[in-house]
């Protein structure tokens, strides 16, 4: 990889309560490059979100990032930035589109006022450019009639044009960095399409980098370039797109291809993952597996990496189902 963008560098994200301390982030580190979508997937509960707000220093008590951790953005680190250029830095340079459009939005404001804030607050205009400018990025984003919807409250949007809405707030400044938290959850199949479509075309016509955080590795399939599975606060795997879905390597990451329904069987059941958290193996509790290197760009924290029977394509039908690249 070229000099990346985004280095997360061994992040910990810990929760300090009085019976115990929950390490939501345990250890993660990867990289974005410029222009380039990484994709990071996993299910509910495993420290995606926790990630995403790390990266913005949102993180309130009891949760704090704990000391050697490093968040390289742009040659600054964000951990260390104080608050006034943390400001200057979230809106600007990195932005990042909320999964509840509706939560999201002030539901008192119209929607060309909020989107034209961020321009206020970070650009050098007046109010009449700062809302012109909102105008634009709502005709962008696919609203028709932006001049009339800008006037519009958040309540008398559909789903789908409240999340354009927040795209249009994240990309109004041009941002290096875009972090996109569950962009299609709560819409309709034919919706989130459009979404993803649109992220994909504004990506192109801004050069901005993508962090996609989703559930569904439709998504990451279908935007991704690269991805980074997360279970229980760590990075288990990370490859190529092609590679994750021809040749997954994790017991956790196949558990969530195996949980994939599979198009020509209507009535064949899901396969799940047992429990909430499966337990480790003995071998895991006796000694935490590090990420072992399978090939130049895939990484697996499992140690049957160094199982020479390991079975080296599990996946096959994946690749072509989910419409990954070769």
């Amino acid at each position: 990889m070229d000099e990346p963008l985004l280095a997360v560098e061994d992040l910990h994200t810990y929760f300090h309560t009085a019976p115990a301390v929950a390490k939501s982030v345990d250890g993660v580190s990867f990289a974005v490059a410029p222009g380039e979508t990484l994709g990071i997937v996993g299910e509910s509960g495993c420290g995606k979100s926790v990630t995403a707000l790390s990266i913005l220093r949102l993180i309130q008590p009891p949760g704090r990032i704990e000391r050697g951790s490093r968040i390289m953005f742009e040659g600054k680190d964000l951990v260390t930035l104080d608050d006034a250029a943390m400001r200057d830095i979230r809106g600007n340079r990195i932005s990042m589109i909320f999964q509840e459009p509706m939560s999201a939005l002030n539901p008192v404001f119209s929607v060309g006022d909020q989107v034209a804030e961020v321009a206020r607050i970070h650009g050098t205009g007046s109010r009449q450019d700062a809302w012109k400018r909102a105008v634009e990025m709502l005709a962008l984003t696919g609203i028709p009639a932006p001049e009339e919807r800008a006037k519009q409250y958040p309540h008398q949007l559909s789903g789908g044009m409240r999340q354009r809405v927040l795209i249009a707030m994240a990309l109004i400044m041009s941002p290096a960095l875009v972090i996109a938290d569950e962009p299609t959850t709560a819409l309709d199949v034919t919706i989130q399409a459009q979404i993803l479509e649109l992220l994909v075309d504004l990506q192109k016509k801004f050069g901005t980098s993508i962090l996609m955080i989703t559930h569904d590795l439709g998504v990451i399939a279908e935007t991704a370039s690269r991805v980074v599975v997360m279970y229980c606060g760590e990075v288990v795997e990370e490859a190529d797109v092609t590679t994750l879905f021809g040749a997954a390597h994790h017991p956790y990451t196949e558990g969530l291809m195996h949980a994939m329904p599979q198009l020509g069987e209507p009535r064949a059941r899901l396969n799940v993952i047992p429990g909430s958290v499966p337990p480790p193996t003995d071998r895991c509790e006796q000694e935490h597996p590090p990420l072992y290197q399978i090939s130049e760009s895939h990484t697996s924290r499992c140690h049957l990496a160094i199982e020479p029977e390991r079975r080296a394509n599990p996946h096959p039908p994946l690749v072509e189902q989910l419409g990954v690249p070769a």
